[in-house]
């Protein structure tokens, strides 16, 4: 299958749901990773219209996109215009569209105001982005593959007194020499107390022995995002501590590695990770969900966390990423990126879990 093929095929996916929920609606597609989903465009600047028939679908985009959009999207016809969205509301004239729920309140006017029946639909894209195709499978598998190969590579370059933001720079240097487009997010490299922020901004601070060090980062190829973190041990053993925070935690996850299967609740798999960190006595030191997906966003459909509703399907790809976060001593966190399967949970970021001292 060809990719113009490969995204035809997802346009018709969405324009089967909008026959089940409206016959006869078109809709607006403006949020960028929707539209590449669908289009292949990764262009910063796209709007898509996808309707019952496919004779409706067109993509508008600005001049500086007139030949990417040619390339990247040959079996739609394109609108070239400044006002991008104007301009393709313009060709639907007044028939009634569904726009998505995160277009802001002056284009969802603006569109009124030309006289377009507007309203809000459901995040239809989002459903189907959720469960992953054989092209995004391969995507997110390189993805993490070279996420792995960097994190080990840089694992072995560690040394007393490197700096955070030092080391998260050549993490990502490492993600462009092994064959990544950029990295998937703002790299986190956190060591002794910062370590215990789960979102630490990587800083001057140096590494220095006995630390923990706690680095989640991922590459990005062909737009999929990888997402991994390891926590390691700073040129000294491990103390007594640290030793059984990271037990908890690398249990906690392998426990609910386990319930990542095709109809699982959401709410049950995060509950076995809370539940052993729970009875470990660092229940409150747990701060945040159990995992997310990933694809085209670092953060997308679906989300495990202890609020969470609904099941997971096969060939969905989630995190699984369990913390304790202990202030000012420092934290542990293990995340591993995998998909759902009928035959169980396939790991993309398979490497060692265990608590390694590095430099």
């Amino acid at each position: 299958m060809t990719a113009a093929n490969g995204h035809a095929e997802r346009r018709n996916r969405l324009r089967a749901l909008l026959s089940d929920q409206d016959v006869g609606r078109l809709m607006i597609v403006t949020n960028l990773s929707n539209v590449r989903y669908l289009t292949g465009f990764s262009g910063s600047n796209a709007v898509l219209v996808v309707g019952t028939d496919p004779s409706d679908d067109v993509i508008g985009t600005d001049g500086r996109y007139q030949d990417q959009v040619a390339e990247q999207t040959p079996d739609l016809p394109v609108v070239v215009d400044r006002d991008t969205l104007e301009a393709v509301a313009r060709t639907v004239a007044r028939r009634p569209v569904l726009v998505e729920p995160g277009l802001g309140v002056a284009e969802f006017n603006g569109l009124r105001d030309t006289g377009l029946s507007v309203s809000v639909g459901d995040p239809l894209v989002e459903r189907l982005r959720a469960v992953k195709d054989e092209q995004e499978l391969a995507a997110l598998g390189t993805a993490c593959a070279i996420t792995v190969a960097a994190f080990s590579a840089l694992a072995a370059e560690i040394e007393v007194g490197a700096v955070e933001v030092a080391l998260a720079r050549r993490l990502e240097q490492l993600f462009g020499e092994f064959g990544a487009e950029d990295r998937a997010f703002d790299s986190i490299v956190a060591a002794g107390a910062h370590s215990a922020i789960p979102h630490h901004e990587p800083g001057r601070r140096a590494l220095e022995r006995g630390d923990l060090l706690v680095i989640d980062a991922g590459a990005r190829v062909d737009g999929y995002h990888a997402d991994m973190t390891r926590t390691f041990v700073v040129g000294a053993d491990p103390e007594p501590w640290q030793v059984r925070v990271h037990e908890v935690v690398r249990d906690a996850q392998a426990a609910a590695t386990r319930h990542y299967v095709p109809g699982a609740a959401r709410l049950n798999i995060d509950g076995a990770a809370r539940e052993p960190i729970t009875a470990a006595g660092f229940g409150d030191d747990y701060t945040h969900g159990l995992g997310h997906g990933v694809g085209l966003d670092i953060h997308e459909a679906p989300m495990i966390g202890p609020r969470s509703t609904g099941t997971i399907d096969a060939n969905m790809a989630i995190t699984v990423e369990p913390g304790v976060y202990l202030t000012v001593r420092g934290g542990v966190r293990i995340e591993d990126t995998l998909v759902v399967t009928d035959a169980g949970p396939r790991i993309l970021t398979e490497a060692p879990r265990d608590l390694l001292v590095v430099g």
